[in-house]
């Protein structure tokens, strides 16, 4: 392959082992030379208003309540107290529980 001057993950003189059709897809997707299949659908519901506590990331342990759902993207904007103000930051839908 041209430019290629290297792989990852095999040693000298063996074969390099060929990757899946779904890990293929996955790569071609993030890339954007496919398009996504399906959208990240959370296991549960959420809706704006919804007061819920951030149990991942940088924000773990902060509480808020949604303001907006973006099934697209799988992510949640949630607006916390951060210094005595309500600030807006984006999580996925697995960084949150409803409370």
């Amino acid at each position: 392959i041209q430019g290629v001057t290297g792989f990852v993950g095999f040693t000298f003189n063996q074969k390099p082992q060929p990757i899946s059709q779904e890990e293929a897809r996955a790569i071609l997707q993030k890339t954007g030379e496919i398009k996504a299949e399906k959208h990240l659908k959370p296991k549960q519901s959420f809706t704006p208003g919804e007061a819920v506590r951030i149990v991942d990331g940088p924000f773990d342990t902060f509480t808020g309540t949604i303001e907006e759902v973006n099934l697209e993207k799988g992510k949640l904007r949630v607006m916390v107290g951060i210094f005595g103000r309500a600030t807006p930051v984006e999580v996925d839908f697995l960084q949150v529980e409803k409370i």
